[in-house]
């Protein structure tokens, strides 16, 4: 009887110490990224100017930060943070100018854990681009041209992380972001078209555990 009442009592201190590091363990994570955004130029259907040169805009690298929370072990959602990026828009191979654009996205992940310290993701959610510094011009055309303020659009995900130490790792990632806005006539304010970037952003940086 004395033996089963310790064994009962040492099993339930052991399970108590187990629930205490689980609620011990912080759902918080952080990454550091650098990000080259390949802008899908192909699509854009807008063709402006005397010669209808199609719009496109320039590929560039920018930095990026990410908060990520773990609701379970496998279960998290991502906020994807940069500064408001200037990015140039093209017709043909002359400049219109620069827009500025603000795209936080959120996403939904899924994390493998069954890999040691490789811990792949797949992810899925919604970007919202803020544009500002939106006229654009052509040669003697001025600010002839817009895009519209913003764009709502869906982005997929996936990456991984590899955990040097119980905190630190490394991170690759690749998203396809869908942004999309139009490009406006000032002088009717009717639609010359489509700016179509949905950009593969591929992502590479360092990834800090909390």
């Amino acid at each position: 009887m004395k033996t089963t009442t310790i064994s009962k009592l040492v099993l339930g201190l052991l399970a108590i110490a187990s629930f205490g590091a689980m609620a011990q363990e912080n759902p918080w994570m952080i990454r550091a990224r650098a990000t080259h955004l390949n802008w899908d130029n192909g699509q854009s259907t807008a063709a402006i100017g005397p010669g209808g040169y199609d719009v496109n805009a320039k590929n560039k690298t920018i930095p990026e930060v990410d908060i990520t929370y773990f609701f379970t072990k496998n279960i998290a959602a991502e906020l994807v943070l940069s500064y408001p990026q200037r990015v140039e828009v093209k017709a043909g191979q002359t400049s219109l100018g620069t827009v500025t654009a603000l795209p936080p996205t959120l996403l939904a992940q899924y994390h493998f854990t069954q890999f040691g310290p490789l811990k792949p993701y797949v992810g899925a959610g919604l970007n919202y681009t803020r544009f500002g510094s939106r006229n654009l011009g052509l040669g003697g055309l001025g600010n002839a041209f817009s895009v519209e303020t913003s764009s709502v659009g869906y982005a997929a995900q996936v990456g991984a992380d590899y955990m040097l130490t119980k905190n630190w790792g490394i991170n690759l990632d690749v998203k396809y972001i869908q942004i999309e806005t139009d490009v406006i006539a000032n002088a009717s304010n009717t639609s010359a078209g489509t700016l179509k970037l949905s950009p593969i952003a591929t992502s590479v940086g360092v990834t800090y555990k909390f």
